[in-house]
């Protein structure tokens, strides 16, 4: 009998054929404007990227997925070049294209949803990748032909190449066939460096866990998901809102939020604008240094 995993306290993400139905019937009553997209950036930095051993620096691909550049290695944080998810057309593009990568080195995976494991994206990457994944999750890579697998659950640790590689919990759930519910964990990923740590969320939705990771590990950067979460009464068990966001940070005393998880794929009826406004009008209801919010456009490089 498979395992089956669950989130911290037991917390539920299942919903009923009702729920569905009830959220399909206020999807149609919504009138979205989907024309406006978030950006790209108009100064993209592909060849200093390419070239780049020794600086460290982290670049929005889009959705999930970022390029981190640490202490000379090249680490890809749920890699997603897919042009569709569903019935759904992507709307932005990557912010770099696959073929304008570097060798990656290192892969990071939050879980198995398609938004965030697009395996005919990884059979594209140059090099030779160690791909780090929740426990649960390395016999669907040994299937796929992947060797170098290291699986992991909450609270482990690995060091790699001189980073501490850490995955964290998250309150979520994942799915990739009919059969699979929760046979895969999911969770966050923290690289910790010489001089700097950098917290990779995935996919979540608010819960006590922030505090929990704020008393273990003090956080430099953290990349935040702040889209998919409307309607509320049904996403907020596995997505959290921009003003749930700003609240964790808070709670993990980091020095910088990056928001992510917006503006790529229609997972909900929100858009990526709406995401970004609703963030922005929350950190300065919160009266937090504007300094400490990144909000980068496709394809931006801060290096």
């Amino acid at each position: 009998m498979k395992t089956r995993y669950v989130n911290l306290n037991d917390v539920s993400n299942k919903k009923t054929f009702r729920d569905i139905r009830k959220w399909q019937k206020e999807r149609r009553s919504k009138e979205k404007d989907l024309t406006e997209n978030i950006p790209q950036c108009s100064n993209k930095r592909i060849k200093e990227i390419k070239e780049n051993r020794s600086r460290t620096s982290y670049t929005w691909i889009g959705h999930s997925t970022f390029l981190l550049q640490l202490d000379g290695l090249n680490i890809l944080t749920d890699p997603v070049w897919a042009k569709r998810m569903g019935f759904q057309k992507r709307l932005t593009e990557p912010g770099i294209p696959l073929e304008d990568l570097p060798e990656i080195d290192v892969v990071v995976i939050s879980h198995g949803h398609y938004d965030h494991l697009d395996f005919p994206t990884l059979k594209k990457l140059k090099g030779n990748p160690y791909y780090f994944v929740p426990i649960g999750m390395k016999s669907l890579f040994i299937k796929k032909g992947y060797q170098n697998v290291r699986e992991m659950s909450w609270w482990e640790s690995f060091e790699y190449e001189g980073i501490r590689i850490h995955f964290v919990p998250a309150q979520h759930w994942t799915r990739r066939s009919l059969n699979d519910m929760n046979t895969s964990h999911w969770g966050g990923w923290i690289f910790q460096t010489t001089s700097k740590s950098f917290y990779f969320i995935g996919d979540t939705g608010y819960f006590s866990g922030f505090k929990e990771i704020a008393a273990r590990f003090m956080i430099d950067i953290v990349f935040m998901p702040i889209g998919a979460y409307e309607p509320e009464w049904f996403m907020a068990d596995s997505h959290i809102s921009p003003e749930d966001s700003v609240k964790a940070f808070i709670e993990l005393e980091a020095k910088q939020f990056v928001p992510m998880h917006y503006g790529a794929y229609r997972l909900a009826d929100d858009t990526g604008p709406e995401a970004l406004e609703r963030l922005l009008r929350e950190w300065k209801k919160c009266q937090l240094p504007k300094e400490q919010l990144k909000v980068l456009s496709i394809g931006e490089t801060v290096m």
